[in-house]
């Protein structure tokens, strides 16, 4: 296992340390998501759910001497890795940041990582980069993720569609670390199934006009068209084009695509339209929706469990070192994820903390049914959907 955790700088060791010294009653996280971008509608929900674990723990008054956490956000983009750098300098040299829940984008969260955390010995817990090459990416130990890697999405979404009888596809990806991830482990994987990718073709976001990459889809044909992009960018707009010029009417929509913003943009337009992303049916997943809607945002929003899950294990985890340096708690991440232990669900991390004080070890469920395999990453469960009458509907969770 690569998590091992490997001496950081004595200078930013002895920043963090110097933070923590000072600053003894309060720490703050950076929540770093894009807020502008292709992904922009998801954001909202995935802050909140980061900042309402940050909430209840500072309410319980249980993090070491009564701590409080405070949320510091910044702008990844998700898509301008020069941008999320600077961003993610400003958390850490300016806000005095001791973590970071993020970044979203596989991308800016590769950038950020090499960049930023493991020359300032910084963990990083994101909730949505999803790319496979951060699998094996050298982190120092400072890197995990409570969404499962799309290697793991690539073999979900050939069972989705294959259950379906379709055979044959044509696949448009995001030209970008996320999209070309997604699209290579899901070809891989339908094909080794027995199906036919006709073509998979990259598309680039922030274009007029996609009828020229829609026409090159229906040249090579398929019963169906997957769209690995982004909702709020390209994604919609080959959506757009392939409704336009009747290339396509079914189409297959994996995780950066779904959103409230996509029965927005095409209503019962896409009916029939099907996919998945990151989901459970867990016991703490319906605790937490209900816990989001009392605080006024939608639970069922992708990664927005997943955001929850990551700030708590930063927060848990400094409990079990006893310091808010990452050099201290990265190293017990996995331990507070993971069995044996008292199960936690969301809205007892206060009396996970009550816990990890007296001794006792936990075994974090959370939101998203937590379980952090190999490279400190989820093993991964999904919520399969279609699109009916306009609105998206759940058909099970894989």
């Amino acid at each position: 296992m690569k998590k091992l955790l490997l001496a950081s700088t004595a200078t930013a060791v002895m920043a963090t340390s110097a933070f923590a010294d000072g600053h003894a009653d309060a720490v703050s996280i950076g929540v770093i998501l894009g807020f502008t971008g292709p992904i922009e509608s998801l954001a909202p929900a995935m802050a909140a759910g980061a900042e309402l674990a940050m909430s209840e723990v500072t309410d319980s008054g249980n993090l070491m001497d009564g701590m409080t956490v405070n949320s510091v956000r910044a702008d990844s983009t998700c898509i301008d890795a020069a941008a999320a750098t600077a961003a993610a300098e400003r958390l850490i040299t300016s806000d005095g940041v001791a973590g970071i829940m993020g970044a979203d984008c596989s991308g800016v969260t590769t950038a950020i990582l090499s960049n930023v955390a493991i020359p300032n010995g910084v963990a990083m817990v994101s909730p949505s980069a999803t790319s496979p090459a951060l699998s094996t990416v050298e982190d120092n130990g400072l890197f995990f993720r409570t969404a499962p890697s799309d290697a793991r999405q690539g073999q979900v979404m050939t069972d989705v569609i294959m259950d379906r009888g379709i055979e044959e596809v044509a696949v448009t990806y995001t030209n970008n670390d996320y999209g070309l991830g997604l699209a290579d482990s899901f070809a891989a994987a339908f094909e080794a199934a027995g199906g036919t990718v006709t073509l998979v073709a990259a598309h680039e976001d922030g274009r007029a006009d996609y009828s020229a990459e829609v026409g090159a889809l229906a040249a090579a044909g398929g019963d169906v068209l997957v769209v690995a992009g982004y909702v709020d960018q390209g994604g919609s707009g080959i959506v757009q084009a392939a409704l336009d010029s009747g290339a396509f009417d079914t189409f297959v929509f994996p995780d950066g695509m779904i959103s409230q913003a996509l029965t927005d943009n095409f209503g019962s337009d896409i009916d029939g339209s099907f996919g998945q992303h990151p989901g459970t049916d867990s016991e703490g997943a319906g605790i937490y929706h209900d816990m989001a809607e009392a605080a006024g945002f939608d639970g069922t929003s992708p990664f927005s469990k997943e955001s929850y899950d990551a700030a708590a294990l930063i927060m848990l985890a400094m409990q079990a070192a006893g310091s808010t340096a990452s050099a201290d708690y990265a190293e017990h991440i996995m331990d507070v994820a993971n069995a044996p232990g008292e199960p936690i669900q969301p809205g007892e991390l206060g009396r996970a903390l009550e816990l990890i004080a007296a001794g006792e070890d936990i075994d974090y469920q959370g939101a998203s049914a937590v379980e952090l395999i190999g490279p400190g990453e989820s093993a991964g469960n999904y919520r399969e959907v279609v699109i009916e009458g306009g609105e998206i509907a759940t058909v099970q969770y894989r």
